[in-house]
């Protein structure tokens, strides 16, 4: 049988299908998402249930988000699963996660994400935050060093400073390839994502930090007076506390609110 293939289910590489089959594995995750009886929880990428099924054992019914119509139906029909899920067969980046948020029943969402589209999606989610309790999803290694990185390292940019904004980001577990059918080719990793229920430094705009960040780390190796001039002066950076030779990476997420914030009471023309 192909390495491809899992479960009689050929994995689709535009769908970026890597499997999970490793039951230790599994239950250490379920035991990190923690599913209760009577909880709103969602599942992205069911797949062929290797999650789905001890959540549901746990928790009961739960709604899931499936893009693979093979698999939607695989999931439509299965023997113990069927009865317990509300499948919606759409993308997940298109999805309004909002639609299922009840006033007592916050979102708890899981889900082991294609690699190719999980930044996309971790923003796509992020804007749904005021309805979810918490996320644990399993990412490409590096996307989850990236989202908890601290200023000053390599591995710190847009999607550090614009994820702990809005979220506290906890790295839960490093996963090997050979916990996967087909395994890919990278380390995985399991992150929690709970979303801040007050934020201290409010941002005037979430759009003008995000592309602040996106000017920034565009060139990183460039100072931010040379990254930011269609922005904001060095004089102006200045004024803020902030040297302009500095790079993007050295500077913290406050100082980035600052930057934004300024951007957005001080356009240039």
């Amino acid at each position: 049988m192909s390495k491809n293939t899992h479960l009689g289910h050929q994995a689709k590489k535009r769908f970026g299908q890597n499997f999970l089959h490793n039951d230790a594995i599994i239950s250490r995750i379920v035991d990190a998402i923690n599913p209760e009886p009577g909880e709103n929880l969602i599942e992205i990428g069911p797949g062929l249930g290797a999650l789905t099924e001890p959540v549901v054992d746990r928790a009961g019914d739960i709604s899931v988000v499936e893009l693979d119509r093979d698999l939607a139906e695989r999931l439509r029909h299965h023997p113990f699963l069927a009865k317990h899920l509300t499948i919606h067969e759409i993308d997940a980046l298109k999805f309004d996660f909002g639609s299922l948020a009840m006033p007592d029943k916050p979102l708890r969402i899981f889900g082991n994400l294609p690699y190719n589209i999980s930044t996309p999606l971790i923003f796509h989610l992020l804007s749904f935050k005021a309805h979810v309790q918490d996320m644990h999803f399993m990412l490409q290694k590096e996307v989850v060093d990236r989202m908890a990185a601290g200023p000053d390292s390599k591995t710190y940019g847009r999607l550090s400073i614009m994820t702990q904004y809005q979220c506290q980001v906890v790295p839960v577990m490093t996963i090997g390839p050979e916990a996967f059918q087909p395994p890919p080719k990278v380390d995985s990793a399991i992150v929690r994502l709970i979303p801040h229920k007050q934020i201290d430094n409010p941002v005037n705009n979430l759009e003008t930090l995000n592309k602040v960040c996106l000017t920034a780390f565009n060139q990183r190796r460039k100072t931010i007076r040379n990254s930011f001039k269609k922005m904001i002066s060095a004089e102006a950076l200045e004024s803020l506390g902030l040297t302009p030779t500095l790079r993007p990476e050295n500077l913290t997420i406050d100082n980035y609110i600052a930057v934004a914030n300024y951007v957005d009471e001080n356009p240039l023309s």
